[in-house]
């Protein structure tokens, strides 16, 4: 028996580990002259040296930081493992929004991901550095900030999503900080408009970029999703919209993070 739990060990070791690894990484901004962090997640398969992979780019909401998804969610490491994609979880600050703000030149977090993140992941992991192969979505203030991103900037994200997003600023309002970015609705009202997803939404028609969102049918920002869907139907701008039990917390991003990223590994597949 003995020798037999000996054999059963050696065999346990002997299988190879799949699991996901964290890395955090810092990058500096030009635009904002200063270092800021990042979690970059890579599949186990990351240790065979001639493998590329393709990126979802996961952004936190308001009060989040670098390291919020995966404190929160790691079985992201097994879900880089199981679609075979990097993961990066840069720091969006506590109410960035992912604007480069018309109002406070120290915010510009616009600049900092579609560019210096994206830059530093291609020249530093083995990706496909081509937009069929990196996506972007996000939770709350994410969700709003991925898809503010990445219709602004088709020709760098093939794909993006949106998890119980901010998409109407109209509806958050004074709230989160917004106006603290793009100044009050009196004095500043068209920037409730040209920043909000759905003030903007006309203006991508003719887009390419493949688009997946959700909320909860309990979310606060239910209607405003709602209303981003219903303006999208009649723009005639394809995307998958669903709407799940589930309210503003991290029981339901924990749950929709697996459906996107499936999503996504299903546009790479394409590509």
């Amino acid at each position: 028996m003995k020798y037999l739990l000996i054999l059963v060990f050696i065999l346990f070791l002997s299988v190879p580990s799949f699991a996901g690894t964290v890395d955090t990484v810092t990058i500096f901004s030009n635009s904002m002259h200063r270092q800021i962090k990042a979690v970059v997640i890579k599949p186990g398969s990351y240790k065979q040296k001639e493998k590329k992979f393709p990126v979802v780019y996961l952004l936190h909401g308001y009060d989040g930081w670098y390291s919020n998804w995966i404190i929160r969610a790691p079985e992201l490491k097994n879900y880089a493992d199981t679609y075979q994609t990097i993961i990066v979880c840069p720091d969006g600050a506590k109410s960035s929004w992912y604007f480069n703000s018309p109002l406070d030149t120290a915010y510009r977090y616009e600049t900092y991901i579609v560019h210096e993140v994206v830059d530093f992941i291609d020249k530093n992991y083995r990706t496909f550095a081509d937009k069929k192969h990196r996506a972007i979505t996000g939770l709350s203030m994410g969700g709003h900030g991925a898809l503010f991103l990445a219709l602004r900037h088709s020709e760098i994200f093939g794909a993006a999503g949106s998890m119980s997003g901010g998409v109407d600023l109209k509806e958050v309002g004074y709230r989160f900080d917004v106006p603290l970015r793009i100044g009050d609705t009196l004095k500043y009202p068209q920037n409730w408009n040209d920043y909000s997803i759905t003030g903007i939404m006309h203006k991508y028609t003719g887009t390419t970029l493949t688009i997946i969102f959700d909320c909860g049918i309990g979310d606060i920002f239910i209607e405003g999703n709602r209303r981003l869907h219903q303006k999208m139907l009649a723009l005639k701008i394809p995307h998958e919209y669903t709407e799940r039990p589930g309210l503003h917390d991290w029981n339901y991003w924990r749950n929709s993070v697996e459906y996107q990223l499936h999503y996504f590994r299903n546009f790479f597949n394409k590509n």
